[in-house]
């Protein structure tokens, strides 16, 4: 069988076969036991090629192994994603695999739950007590009684693990926290969603648009070489931020906008765009629904009536949109990936998908292109157990747009409700720090003292730890194999992870793990393989992938055409009128606002300015900020503060301030920069600092988590707004 390429389920391609024909030679040669074993006492330097994990980007990267040791990080210039380059966090990741704070061996708890005090343990004894507790749970509540909080691409042979078990509440914050909205606004609206990695056509865009998008400090790899790239080729530049970040910097036009005010901002570029018909009409009357309802909505957002909400001048609002409409069908405007705001985050990407429908930017060159994947078949394994009750995170208030699980609604219905069929009773908690990365902190700790069983994976003693019955020290990701990545992208390709160094102290890979668990469990049938090596030649066998040359490459590419739409393509979209909703039926079904609306978030209490969160470049939010290598660079956060603000308060630039919520709430101190590259009525800080964990080296900077203890939940899809709180200062 040679390799088949999937494309997007949208697309039909006339007189085309639905598979690709990349075809990869045999496998040949036996198994090796790692890619890399000690070598004392050897000199040599040996490459190993895999793929990153301090984000979701997944780059491919070269390690550099010396006795044993890992001497350097480099892009794997053969990976589509890292062309031959890392982001500064990449090239720092062995500062996380020879972190001296890393959990060396199994722990279990001593004394109250939360109360940080553990002892060590075999691995035999912690994996013993998981499984007691989850048969307890089990046989006692149900299995889907029973959650998992995931974080990483490591995590997928315990998801796997967890749903053999029979329960469906499997949750990473990353989506309701994070990209969800994004996620259905695009589905409403084009019958599919952005995926990850983003399909954005930075190289080829004449005109790129970043709403709160801050390439050059969330730091994307090949996002940020693309952006490089349209800069060298002339594109123009739109960046709309009440921070003047890096991107605004090399902005052609920079719109400090009023916090919480960007969708007055997309509905008056909309009324623009079609009143004075700059609009793509061929592609509109072709292949979207409901032009002259989002026509006659709009009236009534015009720029002058944009101007007193957003503090953006009206000839600055036309003069943008009529350069989109001039640069159309090559415009981009960036969908974001960090979009839980201020609770109405699906309609604003939704204005985000309409306004790159009217200038016929998705499938075309210079916008959202569209891909495919390698079909690499799965390992055979019995069907999951159906599941016997509704998902726990839907028992509360039902979201039926919502197509992952919700990990803040998991945490809810921990708490016992009148309407719901179960509360959960057991966490399992891999590679994610809940304490920080859902809102309302205080809600989530006192989730964890109802549970009767809490189980942590993780390489560092995290905030999270602390609160668990058992830890398993994870190996990281240069220790070892995780399951083959194949996204959807421009040349669809096959990446391994795999071993560069043996796993350090205690630590084991969550796939051996996941196995142990499942043995002890009676689930054996659902890891029908030996070894690790014996699962990867299940899945590319049939499909002919030289297992060595991958090894030795760290991916296989096929290149694949087409990428846009061009003549001879017919395009589908999944929505319910098969074309492009302009006007969302699928909303209007469930009683929400077809069209996007405008709401107002209010303005700060007197005295107090809204607190923004983001990246640095040089670190991945918490999970890098106790990283000796990174924090070479930067190992405590700031406020930003505006210079006029500063003034009124006495605050000094480099100066120590403590900051208090509109709940009470202080953190620890942070320093302020003073800058005139931020409104005057709202704040900014870098979020993962200020740790407080017992365990952890850099406790440097404030917690920006411990401060959101108010959201605002979306009602279409359930995800947090977390830009909805305040802070002053204590002086």
């Amino acid at each position: 069988m040679s390799v088949r390429i999937k494309r997007r389920s949208f697309i039909k391609i006339a007189g085309m076969a639905a598979a690709g024909a990349g075809v990869a030679t045999g496998i040949g040669g036996k198994i090796l036991e790692a890619a890399v074993r000690n070598t004392t006492g050897s000199d040599k330097i040996k490459s190993v090629a895999t793929f990153c994990e301090l984000c979701f980007w997944k780059c491919g990267m070269i390690a550099k192994v010396q006795n044993g040791r890992i001497i350097k990080l480099e892009g794997n210039p053969k990976h589509p994603l890292s062309n031959g380059m890392l982001c500064p966090r990449g090239n720092g990741a062995t500062g996380l695999t020879y972190d001296p704070d890393r959990i060396k061996t199994p722990l279990m708890r001593v004394n109250k739950r939360g109360g940080d005090e553990f002892r060590e343990a075999s691995w035999d004894e912690a994996l013993d007590y998981i499984t007691e507790n989850m048969l307890n749970i089990k046989e006692k509540h149900g299995p889907d009684c029973l959650a998992l909080f995931n974080h990483g691409y490591g995590a997928s042979f315990i998801k796997h693990l967890l749903k053999a078990y029979g329960t469906h509440n499997v949750a990473a914050p990353s989506y309701a926290q994070c990209r969800g909205p994004r996620e259905v606004g695009f589905e409403l609206t084009f019958g599919e969603g952005i995926g990850s990695p983003e399909r954005t056509d930075i190289a080829n865009t004449r005109m790129l648009v970043l709403i709160g998008s801050h390439l050059g400090e969330n730091m994307h790899n090949t996002q940020v070489q693309e952006f490089a790239e349209a800069i060298g080729n002339g594109a123009k530049i739109v960046v709309v931020d009440p921070r003047y970040s890096t991107a605004a910097g090399k902005a052609d036009w920079y719109l400090p906008i009023k916090p919480g005010t960007d969708l007055a901002l997309l509905l008056a570029w909309i009324h623009v765009i079609i009143n004075e018909e700059l609009y793509d009409k061929e592609y509109i009357n072709n292949y979207a629904y409901g032009f002259e309802q989002l026509k006659a909505h709009v009236q009534d957002y015009s720029p002058e009536q944009a101007w007193i909400i957003t503090g953006i001048k009206p000839e600055l609002i036309r003069a943008t949109a009529r350069e989109m409409g001039h640069q159309k069908p090559a415009v981009l405007v960036h969908p974001g990936r960090h979009v839980t705001w201020y609770g109405d985050d699906t309609q604003r990407t939704r204005a985000i998908a309409i306004l790159s429908a009217l200038l016929g930017s998705w499938g075309r060159k210079g916008g959202y292109f569209y891909g495919s994947s390698v079909d690499v078949p799965k390992v055979h394994s019995p069907k999951y157990p159906k599941p016997t009750r509704t998902r726990a995170d839907l028992q509360l208030k039902d979201y039926p747009l919502a197509s992952s699980t919700l990990a803040s609604g998991l945490c809810e219905a921990t708490f016992a409700a009148p309407q719901a069929a179960c509360d959960l009773k057991g966490w399992f908690i891999y590679g994610t720090n809940l304490i920080w990365s859902l809102p309302k902190p205080e809600q989530t700790i006192a989730a964890l003292q109802k549970l009767e069983f809490v189980a942590v994976s993780e390489v560092l003693p995290a905030e999270i730890a602390g609160w668990a019955d058992v830890i398993l020290p994870d190996a990281t990701f240069l220790e070892r194999y995780d399951d083959l990545h194949m996204p959807t992208w421009r040349d669809p390709f096959i990446s391994l992870r795999q071993p560069v160094i043996e796993p350090m102290y205690d630590s084991r890979p969550p796939w051996w793990v996941a196995k142990q668990l499942a043995k002890r469990l009676s689930l054996d049938e659902y890891f029908p393989w030996d070894t690790i090596e014996d699962y990867f030649h299940k899945r590319l066998d049939p499909i002919g992938v030289d297992w060595e040359k991958l090894k030795k490459d760290g991916v296989a590419v096929y290149p694949d055409e087409p990428l846009y739409f061009k003549d001879g393509v017919i395009p589908e979209f999944g929505t319910d009128t098969g074309k492009i909703e302009l006007y969302s039926t699928s909303l209007a079904s469930y009683g929400h606002d077809p069209l996007p609306k405008w709401t107002d978030h209010g303005n700060p209490p007197e005295g107090y300015y809204r607190l923004l969160f983001g990246r640095q470049p040089h670190h991945t939010f918490g999970r890098t900020t106790n990283n000796r290598v990174l924090n070479r660079v930067k190992d405590e956060n700031e406020i930003w503060v505006n210079r006029h603000v500063a003034a009124e308060w006495g605050l000094m630039h480099g100066k120590e301030v403590i900051l208090k919520n509109q709940d009470g709430v202080v953190s620890t101190p942070v320093k302020v920069k003073v800058t005139e590259r931020i409104r005057n009525d709202c704040v900014f800080i870098a979020h993962g600092f200020g740790h407080t964990a017992r365990g952890l080296s850099n406790k440097k900077g404030a917690s920006d988590s411990f401060l959101v203890t108010r959201y605002k939940t979306d009602p279409i899809m359930g995800g947090t707004g977390m830009n909805v709180n305040f802070v002053t200062f204590v002086v």
